[in-house]
């Protein structure tokens, strides 16, 4: 799922093509043809509020998703984590509307229930039936690699892995010999590079992908001078492929391209979305809970002297030091230069402290810090100042995190990272899954993160 050496899809192939349009329709398609079945079981007519839930859930799925990972495990969680999602944003919307009573309950129940399923199936089916499909409509492109090296080897993992692109891999074309390319697969090694132009020539070969090393620029200009006599189209996949991308596109500065190797995803308009979505999360939550807010202020006052609430620094967005707010757990408050990670039955918690730090509700005042603009709702959870220095000499690519504003939950945090990282593989555990966040932040996927959160607070003992 976050592999550090996955090619980004996105400048694999970043075409509409009929194959993309089957992917991301896949989702949205399911999800109301399994609404109209429904509605045609239990002789529900079709009506105008039909319809107006066609328009929202529609704009719920679409685009649709890929999978994240091929084991059936995966696939599951995937599609029961989304479909919760979409399925408690139309309860509050039917609530707040008061909607319900104008359709069939049974019908509302039974399209629930069903809907995963028939999407488990249909992505289950896709990569399978999808390729044969393009191939029988003369859709399917095929593509060749020139260069069987690290970066040539992934990129055709990557065109093999998905589907969903309609392109078949037909091999590499490498001046090495075969046990030396194409991952020492001889079958995939269809010659050299001077046989390049004549087999594109002959054969049907719609896309080349050029993963030659930059230093081979001579090399690499002539062979594009000698492409131009075919009808293919070019790619380039330099060897920056090999480093880690997070958000990782294509750009132009006036007339020059430049490919984004390490950029934020809140980028214009996803900025504004993850504004505003954070703006609205946290007023709405702050004014549920305040007077959960007010009885914990009380009990943390009456359970040990000192404050109700403690500050303490961490790192923000770039970097940049912003200050935290949390009900106080223990009975010191520490924020030097050196902070002492909470542990198993640590004797600075107090009793109440302790619920609270088991529970999460000692985090509920950083929603105000979401309001301020120091934080998000979903994010990489903050370290302490002293913590981060210390990791940051530690783990490669540590910092990359702070890309975003931190949050209040996170990715690393609902797949079982709570709690005290009492050993350097733990935090780069936690760094893989905020890498992971980044690079395939949506706000479906914030929404997932939060569901998420509330069935690992219940359940989760890892918090003390």
């Amino acid at each position: 799922m976050f592999a550090a050496d996955n090619i980004h899809p996105r400048l694999l192939h970043s075409q509409l093509t009929p194959a993309a349009l089957m992917r991301i329709a896949i989702d949205p398609a399911v999800v109301i043809g399994m609404l109209l079945i429904s509605a045609r079981t239990f002789d529900e007519p079709f009506a105008s509020h039909h319809l107006i839930l066609m328009v929202i859930v529609f704009a719920l799925t679409f685009p649709g998703t890929s999978p994240r990972s091929a084991s059936l495990s995966s696939l599951v969680r995937d599609i029961l984590a989304n479909w919760v999602v979409v399925i408690a944003l139309l309860l509050l919307l039917g609530w707040a509307t008061r909607t319900f009573s104008l359709f069939d309950q049974r019908v509302l129940l039974a399209w629930a229930i069903a809907t995963p399923v028939a999407l488990f199936l249909a992505h289950r089916l896709m990569p399978v039936v999808l390729p044969r499909l393009l191939a029988a409509e003369g859709m399917q492109r095929v593509a060749v690699i020139a260069g069987g090296n690290e970066v040539g080897s992934k990129l055709a993992e990557q065109l093999r892995a998905l589907p969903f692109l309609g392109i078949r891999f037909a091999g590499f074309f490498d001046d090495r010999g075969p046990e030396r390319a194409g991952n020492g697969s001889p079958n995939e090694v269809l010659g050299n590079l001077g046989q390049l132009v004549d087999y594109v020539k002959s054969h049907r070969v719609d896309l080349i992908y050029i993963a030659l090393p930059m230093a081979s620029q001579p090399r690499i200009l002539r062979l594009l001078d000698e492409l131009r006599d075919t009808t293919a189209s070019i790619y380039f996949a330099p060897d920056i492929f090999v480093s880690d991308l997070v958000q990782a596109r294509l750009d132009t500065i006036g007339d020059m391209p430049v490919v984004a190797v390490c950029e934020t995803p809140f980028y214009g308009a996803n900025a504004l979305v993850k504004r505003v979505s954070d703006i609205v999360l946290a007023a709405v939550i702050l004014v549920l809970i305040s007077p959960v807010m007010l009885a914990i202020a009380a009990g943390v006052k009456l359970g040990s002297a000192g404050p109700a609430l403690f500050t303490q620094r961490r790192y923000g967005l770039d970097g940049r030091e912003i200050v935290v707010y949390k009900f106080r757990t223990m009975t010191v408050t520490e924020d030097g230069n050196a902070v002492t990670q909470a542990t198993r039955n640590d004797p600075r918690v107090t009793p109440f402290g302790a619920y609270l730090r088991r529970t999460s509700l000692d985090e509920l005042p950083q929603f105000i810090n979401v309001l301020q603009g120091r934080m998000s709702v979903v994010g990489p959870r903050p370290h302490a100042v002293a913590h981060n220095e210390m990791y940051r000499k530690l783990i490669k690519g540590y910092m990359i995190r702070h890309k975003v504003k931190p949050g209040i939950t996170g990715w690393a945090q609902v797949n079982g990272l709570r709690g005290e990282t009492d050993t350097v593989d733990k935090m780069k555990a936690r760094i893989e899954y905020d890498l992971a966040y980044l690079r395939n932040w949506s706000l479906r996927f914030d929404l997932q993160i939060l569901v998420k959160t509330v069935f690992v607070v219940l359940k989760d003992h890892n918090a003390y």
